[in-house]
């Protein structure tokens, strides 16, 4: 049996086609609107309880919960995007695991978990300086008989470690 060469193995490379692997989203409401986050990065759904309340936290930070001997800040979500938050039944604590830390996130609904191929996932349009869409990874088509509805996947962990949340300590830039 022969070695190949650099150069056969450089070629190899470019002919055999990288496959992409489907992956899995958790999809809840906000307002009229329907997310993903990759599902890896939830810990647990719980039913909707409300938190202790913190002095000069933003508004949007609801508060803490003791989740098993851990203190978990809670973010709603709603009105982070500026989304009217109203609570009822299906109101429920997304609970993530980002950067090695624990936090809840408030949403209207849990929807279910799906499964999308990367052909299915479009890039994230691009906007001016005065929306933020850092967070979003994409757009996901996801069909249901024949029609078809838009799923605004979120990159979770960006979100919630941007220096406007204070849930992560910033590097400083000394």
């Amino acid at each position: 049996m022969s070695a190949i060469t650099e150069v056969e193995a450089a070629a190899l490379t470019r002919a055999v086609p990288v496959i992409a692997h489907p992956k899995e989203y958790l999809t809840f409401r906000l307002g009229a609107e329907e997310y993903g986050i990759d599902i890896l990065k939830v810990q647990e759904i719980r039913g909707y309880e409300q938190p202790t309340r913190l002095a000069s936290a933003p508004e949007f930070v609801r508060g803490v919960r003791n989740l098993r001997g851990v203190i978990v800040p809670i973010v709603d979500l709603r009105m982070k995007f500026g989304i009217d938050a109203r609570f009822d039944a299906f109101t429920v604590t997304v609970v993530l695991n980002v950067c090695g830390r624990t936090v809840g996130a408030v949403v209207d609904s849990v929807s279910d978990v799906i499964e999308l191929q990367p052909a299915q996932i479009q890039e994230a349009p691009q906007f001016s300086s005065a929306v933020d869409s850092g967070h979003i990874t994409g757009l996901g088509t996801v069909k249901q008989g024949a029609s078809e509805r838009m799923l605004i996947l979120l990159d979770i962990q960006q979100l919630m470690t941007g220096a406007d949340m204070g849930l992560v300590e910033q590097p400083s830039l000394a």
